[in-house]
C-alpha cells in the first residue's frame, strides 16, 4: 500500500497585495546542536524521498569507498548545479582522472538551467549533454569510485551493483534506519525513503563532523563540508539560493527536488523539511526561520539574507507580495 500523506502544518503563504492566495503546507523539524529534537512540525517520522538532499551522503560513501577527491571536486559530487561551463568542466575532469568521457555518464543530457550559458550554448549552437545535467558531478564521483575499486562502469547505476549496495549500507548508517523502499531519482540513481528526523540526523552527523576526527568517516565528511563552504559556487550557482545561503551565512544546505530542503548553521542546529505540494520555492524561507527561531541565526542575517533569494511576486512589472514563512 501507498504511503498515506504525513500530518502536516502550514509552513509559508505567498501574499499577492495583502490577500494570501497560496498556501505551502509540509513537515519540518529542528535538531539543537547536541542531537535532540528541539521542534516538530507534522508528523517527521512519515517515510518520504530526500532527493537531492541526500547526495552529501551518497558523496560521502563515495568517498568512504576510495574516491580520490578534494576541492571544488570534492563539492561538485554533491552539488544540484546551474550547469554553467565551470561546472561542467569539473565534472568532465572527474571523469578524466577516471579515465572516462562524458559518454559514461548514467544521466540524461539537459540543457543548463543556468540563463546565461543556456543561451550562449543555444548560440554556439550547442546541445544538451549529460555534463551540464545538475547531477553530473555525483555520477561523476560514483563512476570515480567504480573504477577506484575495480568495480563495472556500464551498470552503475543498478540498485544492486556494489556502489549502490555500499552507499545504501552509508545511508543506513548515518540515517539510523534500514532503507526497505527503493526507487529511481530523477537522475537515474537509486534514492530510498527515510523519515524527515533520520534525514535531519545524516545531514547534521555530516555537517558538524571534524577533519580532526579519530574516525575516517567523519573525517571524510569534514572534508565534504569545508570543501562546500569554500566553494559554494559548485554546488548551486552564482546568485542561486543555496550558493547565496552557504557564502551569506555559513550554513550547510542542500535542496532536494519534490520540496526538501535540509540546512545546518554553524552551531550544528539543523532543520529539515518536505513540502507536501513539491514545491520548492518556500524552502530556503522556511528553513532560515526555523534557525533563527531555533536561536542559531541572528533575525538581522536572516531578512538580510531573505532579501536576495527568489521569494518576491510580481505584478505589472512590479513587485506586488512576497512567498514568506509562517513558522
Amino acid at each position: 500500500m501507498p504511503a498515506t500523506p504525513p500530518a502536516s502544518v502550514e509552513l509559508a503563504v505567498v501574499d499577492r497585495n495583502g490577500f494570501v492566495e497560496s498556501r505551502h503546507v509540509g513537515v519540518a523539524v529542528v535538531l539543537a546542536p547536541d542531537g535532540t529534537e528541539k521542534l516538530a512540525l507534522g508528523d517527521v517520522t512519515a517515510a518520504f524521498l530526500p532527493r537531492s538532499s541526500m547526495k552529501p551522503l551518497q558523496a560521502l560513501a563515495c568517498l568512504s569507498a576510495g574516491a580520490d577527491l578534494a576541492d571544488e571536486r570534492l563539492a561538485i559530487s554533491m552539488a544540484s548545479h546551474c550547469g554553467t561551463d565551470r561546472h561542467a568542466e569539473l565534472a568532465r575532469g572527474i571523469l578524466q582522472s577516471a579515465g572516462l568521457t562524458e559518454d559514461d555518464l548514467g544521466c540524461p543530457a539537459a540543457w543548463p538551467t543556468d540563463t546565461a550559458s543556456r543561451d550562449e550554448l543555444v548560440r554556439d549552437h550547442g546541445a544538451p549533454s549529460p555534463l551540464r545535467m545538475n547531477c553530473s558531478g555525483k555520477h561523476a564521483a560514483m563512476l570515480l569510485t567504480c573504477v577506484a575499486n575495480g568495480w563495472s562502469t556500464a551498470d552503475y547505476l543498478d540498485p544492486q551493483h556494489p556502489l549502490q549496495v555500499h552507499i545504501r549500507e552509508v545511508l543506513e548508517r548515518l540515517v539510523g534506519e534500514r532503507m526497505t523502499t527503493t526507487a529511481i531519482d530523477g537522475c537515474g540513481a537509486p534514492v530510498y525513503a527515510m523519515s524527515l528526523v533520520g534525514l535531519a540526523r545524516a545531514i547534521q552527523r555530516i555537517a558538524t563532523s571534524s577533519e580532526r576526527s579519530p574516525f575516517a568517516l567523519h573525517r571524510s565528511a569534514g572534508a565534504l563540508v569545508r570543501a562546500v563552504k569554500e566553494h559554494p559556487w559548485t554546488i548551486d550557482g552564482p546568485g542561486r539560493p543555496d550558493t547565496i545561503v552557504i557564502e551569506r551565512l555559513g550554513v550547510f544546505s542542500k535542496m532536494g527536488a519534490e520540496g526538501v530542503q535540509v540546512m545546518t548553521a554553524p552551531d550544528g542546529t539543523t532543520v529539515a523539511l518536505k513540502m507536501l505540494d513539491g514545491s520548492n520555492r518556500a524552502g530556503w524561507a522556511v528553513a532560515l526561520r526555523l534557525l533563527e527561531r531555533a536561536g542559531a541565526l541572528s533575525s538581522e542575517a536572516v531578512a538580510d539574507t531573505l532579501a536576495l533569494l527568489p521569494l518576491t511576486v510580481s505584478g505589472g512589472g512590479g513587485v506586488v507580495g512576497s512567498i514568506r514563512a509562517v513558522v
